[in-house]
Formats: C-alpha cells, sequence, structure tokens
C-alpha cells in the first residue's frame, strides 16, 4: 500500500510516534477505475490504513503468519503458555516459602506433575480404541 500522509499520533499511546496513513494503490496517486479484488468492506469509502512507522511496529503488520516458520513458532508458544498456566494453577507463582533452595525443590516437583500429568494424557490417548 502507498504510504500517503505521515503525521505524530498524540492520542492513542502516552509516547508520541510517528503514524503513516497508507492507502489503496487502486485509488491512490490517482483511481485506475478498478475494483476492489477482495471484496473489502471499506470499499466504497476508500481503503485507508494507518499503521505505525517504527520498525518494530512495521514488523508485526508484514509477519508471514501462514509460514511455517511462524507457525512452529507459535505452537511452540502456546505450548509453553499452556504449562505456565498449569505452573500458575498450581502455585508456582507465589510460594509460601522463604528459602531459595525449597522454592527450587517445589517447583522441580510441580514441573514434574506437569510432565506426569502431559505422559497420563498422552498414555490415555493411545489407549483409546480408535473410532471408524
Amino acid at each position: 500500500m502507498p504510504l500517503k500522509t505521515i503525521f505524530t499520533d498524540r492520542t492513542r499511546s502516552i509516547i508520541e510516534h510517528q503514524r503513516g496513513k497508507y492507502v489503496c494503490p487502486l485509488l491512490f496517486p490517482k483511481p485506475s477505475g478498478q475494483t476492489c479484488p477482495k471484496n473489502h468492506k471499506n470499499w466504497p469509502k476508500g481503503c485507508i490504513a494507518d499503521m505505525p512507522l517504527s520498525i518494530g511496529a512495521r514488523l508485526r503488520y508484514t509477519l508471514d503468519r501462514d509460514g511455517e516458520s511462524y507457525k512452529s513458532i507459535y505452537k511452540q508458544r502456546t505450548a509453553v503458555e499452556r504449562i505456565n498456566s498449569q505452573a500458575t494453577a498450581l502455585g508456582i507463582e507465589r510460594p509460601y516459602l522463604r528459602n531459595g533452595g525449597a522454592i527450587a525443590n517445589q517447583n522441580t516437583l510441580i514441573y514434574i506433575l506437569i510432565n506426569l500429568r502431559m505422559l497420563q494424557r498422552i498414555r490415555k490417548f493411545q489407549s483409546e480404541p480408535a473410532i471408524s
């Protein structure tokens, strides 16, 4: 999408930052007469997108979310989040112990418990008869 204008955004966050107004290439710099191939809902008004111009913010919009590497990393991330959720539910976040060694032992036991639960689910799944 072509960049139409640049402006300083002072409203959406505490920190002022540069944002760009991107417009549909079929309408800017001059209308081509073609219709939107994606049947975008904003086509009658003109497709416009405001996006931050910093490199980190732009990266979020340019990621190939259908690529294999992205999907692989996403699966790993969600697995870690599930484990963290289980650990939090088991009390790893705010231990009631005062000794660092005791906390380390408790955390080790909690992660062993999480792994045993996973192993139990795998064995249960493998022992279930296939539905035909």
